[in-house]
């Protein structure tokens, strides 16, 4: 299938198609680093990670560069406050974010290039537009000529006319036009600056995402991406100052991802409502997550919840203790067969099943189709990947049983075989766990003990004070234990005399958004004539 991406300048879905044939040319607007990086930042990174991986995927050579702003009035308002060195200050929050970008199992972009290390990129740029007669001097300060550039809007719709200051726009009474924007500000008392033709100062917000994608991409490059709060007046600026730079300047492909809503409204600082990605993580898994971040359409809003990441973090456990059970079973049976001395004849790989082949066909046709309509991954965890980890939990139980031993073999492969598939959907929305299943399932444990204010002893002595309950016939006591732990989501699982207990959805947060592990397992036994 053709990929198809949703640009924004044409607002329709376009086949993608690279300027030069097998390579992709990407530039991402990254962070102001100023503080702890929050969930819209997060989301934009996964977005784009998930974009990156499968481009690589389908086969491409990317050049895939994300920037950081570490030169920025935010940041040196910050500093001042902390009475620590911007440059400092802002060091530290990129180191912090690449911990979080790393926790969210985001690849490394090919080059993460800050504004303090391209001043004369950004210089050599400004000179340019200057030269061609689109920007104007006043004071030490270089503002962009809005004027100079005709087809100033065309991104955002924005209309010159309807630009009033004050609005996004600096107020400035030297501005030839209240739209005009800083490229250059002369430099100010106790702030980082740098020598230039204009004197002393710093580049405006705008030019250095122009400069430095011009430097590792050229002028001509394919994807340009980030938050659509971005639309304008950043990007539209970028488009202008880079044709002003160089006519020939082309961007293909222009993508924003959907704001991330608390309760419907949109979560920013300025409203403070934000979460920051660290708060998250110290109570949810990273992969969780994630999960929750490529649960929805990446152009639709996506609203924050604590039902959802409970939900996220339940469907993560169910995905790794699916694919555990599957790894210990199938190394049993390996294990099996050579004692036994009955391993494959001549060498042979037996047969699937014609179920278990069905099942892979519509999990590997259903993620194809959803990934190259735009990325759309809302439903690519649901559906035919559901279908594909209730057919190996139900082979699971009929390997259990009796079977020829020819049966027996057609279901080894079919599960090896099936999840094969199921990891490699897992690897392209980057959600492979860094370690082993057994890791991240007693990890995702650890985080649902620390939700919940307990420790593992205490679900323990819980879970022997209500076999004693049960011994002794106080049901009620017994039924009160269950309900009690369920409600601070942990679910306690009778298995013969045995009692063990996973993470679950709080009962009282429990919408019925998904079933539970219990009852997906429970509909996976009734597939289990399906899998033979």
């Amino acid at each position: 299938m053709e990929l198809k991406l949703y640009n924004s300048m044409t607002q329709q879905k376009e086949i993608f198609t690279p300027k030069v044939p097998g390579k992709v040319g990407m530039y991402v607007c990254g962070v102001t680093a100023y503080d702890l990086s929050h969930l819209g930042h997060a989301r934009a990174a996964v977005a784009f990670d998930v974009l990156y991986r499968y481009l690589q995927h389908l086969g491409y050579e990317l050049t895939y560069v994300r920037n950081f702003t570490d030169v920025d009035d935010k940041i040196i308002r910050r500093a001042n406050e902390l009475g620590e060195n911007p440059l400092s200050l802002s060091d530290r929050y990129c180191q912090e974010y690449l911990i979080d970008m790393a926790d969210l199992q985001c690849l490394p972009p090919t080059h993460q290039p800050r504004v303090s290390d391209h001043m004369q990129q950004i210089k050599d740029m400004i000179t340019q537009i200057i030269n061609n007669d689109c920007a104007y001097i006043v004071d030490g300060d270089v503002f962009f000529a809005v004027d100079k550039s005709p087809n100033y809007g065309q991104l955002s719709g924005q209309k010159l006319e309807h630009t009033r200051a004050g609005e996004r726009v600096a107020v400035d009474s030297r501005k030839r036009n209240p739209a005009d924007f800083a490229l250059w500000k002369a430099a100010k008392p106790d702030e980082p600056s740098w020598d230039s033709p204009w004197g002393l100062g710093r580049p405006g917000w705008h030019i250095e995402c122009s400069a430095m994608s011009a430097h590792y991409l050229s002028f001509k490059f394919d994807i340009h991406g980030g938050g659509i709060d971005l639309i304008f007046p950043h990007h539209e600026n970028e488009i202008a100052q880079s044709c002003a730079a160089c006519q020939e300047s082309n961007v293909s492909y222009w993508m924003h991802n959907g704001h991330v809503t608390n309760n419907n409204e949109k979560m920013s600082k300025s409203l403070g409502n934000f979460f920051t990605i660290r708060q998250i993580t110290e109570q949810y898994h990273p992969l969780a997550l994630r999960h929750f971040l490529t649960s929805a359409y990446y152009r639709s809003p996506l609203n924050y919840t604590v039902l959802q990441l409970e939900s996220a973090s339940d469907a993560v456990f169910y995905i790794y203790q699916t694919l555990q059970d599957c790894k210990v079973a199938l190394s049993s049976f390996r294990e099996g067969n050579l004692k036994e001395g009955t391993g494959l004849k001549d060498g042979k790989v037996p047969r699937i099943t014609p179920a278990a082949q069905d099942c892979i066909n519509k999990l590997g046709s259903e993620f194809q189709s959803r990934m190259s309509d735009d990325l759309n991954t809302s439903h690519i965890l649901t559906g035919a990947f559901q279908d594909a980890l209730k057919f190996i939990n139900s082979s699971l139980n009929m390997l259990k049983k009796k079977l020829p031993k020819q049966q027996q073999l057609s279901m080894f492969q079919s599960l090896v075989e099936l999840e094969k598939e199921v990891k490699s959907v897992l690897d392209i929305l980057g959600l492979t766990p860094p370690g082993t299943y057994s890791e991240v399932l007693e990890q995702l444990k650890a985080k649902a003990l620390k939700r919940a204010g307990l420790v593992e002893e205490d679900v323990l002595r819980l879970i022997e004070e209500r076999v004693t309950a049960r011994k002794n016939k106080d049901f009620a006591r017994s039924d009160q234990v269950r309900a009690d732990l369920s409600a601070k989501g942990i679910a306690l699982m009778d298995e013969g005399r045995e009692t063990s207990w996973r993470p679950c959805v709080p009962v009282e947060q429990e919408q019925k958004v998904a079933p539970t592990v219990e009852e997906q397992k429970a509909a996976a036994t009734g597939e289990e004539q399906k899998a033979c």
